[in-house]
């Protein structure tokens, strides 16, 4: 069977007119080495769940995405962290939520699911855990860039207000592997300005992140809060399973409900078959694609 490696970098108010090429040239870079990680596994006969770690350690210390270094800035200046993975062969998932000192959230989240008893770990004592599992650790400065500074400022100034021309940079990672096993892995720093210990949709299992060999692997950017009431990941596969409708339409209905509900974003999905599907209700996302046999595509816009 062939396998299929889906990535995203995140959405929001991308633009060709307003994006500076240097950017876009640096995030398409990003993106192409995550592709290149993932695929490196999938074509060695490994596993959708390593692929999808592979990819996203690529893009978490990546300063062009919101994920790891680069990281936006809470309402405090500093630098939380959240992350989740999901297998689909056995649904386990571990999740983390506000990391300050791990470098690699997604590999804390995935030492929560095979090292310890419990899916969300949170904070510091989920620092904690990672410091005793031998992940390394960093200053919380290590995570900030001049450019998330600014950003914060610009915010703050502006009475601490999310504008209009927000970029949500979440990334993430799905994929299905030879075996017809889907995973998912997705990381953020939040939302700028966030307050009051606040974690979105990205480590909650059957939100921002969600995996099922009876459906799909899902990965979400976007207004967390929307994604969370909309039970994004989850509705999206039990549209497949119980619904019977196809990869691209229940992503298509999701997109929907969460716009209905008042957010935006963007969701990347595969399904055991091969079978991939993307969607955005923002100007641009950034996003990949890699299938055995050497076929690629990355692409910011709607149309490339």
């Amino acid at each position: 069977m062939s396998w299929t490696l889906m990535i995203h970098g995140g959405c929001g108010a991308m633009r060709p007119a307003s994006l500076p090429a240097e950017t876009e040239e640096q995030a398409r870079a990003g993106l192409t080495a995550a592709l290149d990680a993932g695929s490196a596994v999938l074509d060695a006969g490994g596993a959708a769940l390593d692929a999808v770690v592979a990819a996203a350690r690529v893009l978490e210390d990546d300063p062009s995405f919101n994920a790891g270094r680069g990281s936006v800035l809470t309402a405090e200046g500093r630098v939380e962290l959240d992350a989740a993975v999901m297998d689909g062969r056995d649904r386990r998932a571990g999740a983390v939520a506000g990391l300050t000192t791990t470098r690699a959230p997604i590999l804390a989240a995935r030492a929560a699911m095979e090292t310890s008893p419990h899916v969300l770990l949170t904070y510091e004592a989920a620092d904690r855990f990672a410091r005793e599992q031998g992940l390394e650790q960093v200053d919380n400065a290590w995570f900030v860039t001049p450019a998330r500074r600014a950003q914060l400022d610009t915010v703050m100034e502006a009475g601490g207000a999310f504008d209009t021309d927000i970029k949500y940079g979440t990334i993430g990672a799905v994929a299905v592997d030879e075996a017809g096993h889907v995973a998912a892995a997705t990381s953020t720093g939040g939302l700028t300005a966030k307050r009051w210990g606040r974690i979105g949709d990205s480590p909650l299992i059957g939100c921002g992140t969600y995996a099922d060999d009876r459906a799909c692997a899902v990965s979400a950017t976007g207004l967390g809060e929307a994604f969370i009431r909309a039970v994004a990941g989850h509705q999206l596969a039990m549209r497949m399973r119980l619904g019977r409708q196809g990869l691209q339409v229940a992503l298509d209905a999701v997109l929907a409900d969460v716009g209905a509900l008042g957010g935006s974003g963007g969701l990347i999905a595969v399904a055991p078959s091969g079978e991939a599907a993307w969607g955005f209700t923002t100007p641009g996302m950034y996003r990949g694609l890699a299938r055995n046999g050497g076929e690629r595509t990355i692409a910011v816009y709607s149309d490339r």
